[in-house]
């Protein structure tokens, strides 16, 4: 059984741009997100569940779209994340509250039309209160929570304490004991959270995950935020992932570290009915290409591939040694940790 998980979709203008054309070239209207994540989609496909980190509120299909620093972004980009392969969305960041509980409410409407399952905000105190729990088509129960640090200075409005997960490890450790009494084989925690453009976790991120993974009902710590790669670490015989990095994004400065993200996927086996223990981990590296066209590149792959340019490809193997060395800061290769 394999678990998938990914870094922020960050939908920049330039995205959105970028989309509008890639529709226009196949003579259609409005935005077409499909060829942006074409080079991923054979592994989000593969997988037994994947999860992707959606970072922002969504816009009416008509708009108006904003980018930073309060996002509103096309919902057209769920197509295509569901096309790719993609089964659930966590929706806990640092800009869930952008465009308050309308938006929470749109962002989560827009999901269920898409056909895409969802965590970390709530359109009710009812809604909020069920865990999610996606089976799997070999039969696996698998809980998704999702919690963020904060939301850029906006409050929880307080006769809304449901609308938005914040980090809170009581709080956690209930939810995630709930979905195991649930019924949940598996329960998978994601975290927003950390310092931006730092590549090592904070003492906060290791003491929260040490005390997170010591738990017998949390199988895994998947992490966003930082706009960066972080080491992943076996703690208590599980794993967390700091950073995955960015997924997709363009930002108005876009350097090697805000272009680069894994893919984390782990393997989980069942020991003892309804047990399961992590077998395998993987860090699929990934690179957000900007020019001529932007596209979500999978390294291994673009690496291997011999119609790739000698150019791209000396880019694309230098990127995948920072990505590989960022991945390895605790010791995760000597643990088990796969990077390709």
């Amino acid at each position: 059984m394999t678990v998938l998980g990914s870094g922020d979709v960050l939908i920049h203008p330039a995205l959105w741009q970028q989309a509008a054309a890639d529709a226009r070239a196949r003579g259609r209207p409005g935005y077409d997100f499909g060829p942006i994540y074409a080079g991923i989609a054979p592994v989000t496909r593969a997988a037994g569940l994947a999860i992707c980190e959606l970072e922002t509120p969504l816009a009416p299909p008509q708009g108006p779209f904003a980018g930073w620093p309060n996002f509103n972004a096309p919902p057209q980009v769920l197509t295509a994340l569901k096309a790719a392969g993609y089964d659930s969305c966590t929706t806990a960041s640092n800009h869930t509250l952008d465009q308050g509980y309308a938006g929470v409410k749109r962002t989560l409407d827009e999901l269920d039309a898409a056909g895409l399952r969802h965590t970390g905000s709530a359109r009710s105190a009812a809604e909020a209160a069920r865990p999610l729990i996606v089976t799997t088509g070999a039969g696996v129960r698998i809980a998704q929570l999702a919690f963020s640090f904060g939301f850029n200075g906006i409050a929880v409005p307080a006769a809304q304490p449901w609308l938005a997960n914040t980090i809170d490890l009581p709080a956690i450790l209930a939810a995630a004991h709930r979905a195991k009494r649930a019924g949940a084989d598996i329960v998978v925690l994601s975290m927003h959270w950390g310092v931006e453009y730092d590549h090592d976790p904070s003492a906060e991120q290791a003491g929260q995950a040490d005390r997170l993974l010591a738990s017998p009902d949390i199988d895994v710590i998947l992490g966003d935020h930082a706009h960066v790669v972080q080491p992943f670490q076996k703690l208590h015989g599980k794993w967390v992932a700091y950073c995955m990095g960015n997924q997709i994004s363009r930002h108005a400065q876009p350097i090697n570290d805000n272009r680069e993200g894994v893919m984390a996927r782990f393997t989980f086996t069942e020991v003892a009915p309804h047990r399961f223990a992590t077998t395998r981990a993987e860090a699929i590296a990934t690179w957000m290409e900007v020019s001529p066209r932007l596209r979500l590149v999978q390294l291994g792959s673009a690496i291997a591939d011999q119609r790739t340019a000698p150019e791209a490809r000396a880019r694309y193997r230098a990127a995948l040694t920072r990505i590989t060395g960022y991945l390895d800061r605790l010791g995760a290769r000597r643990d088990g940790l796969v990077v390709g």
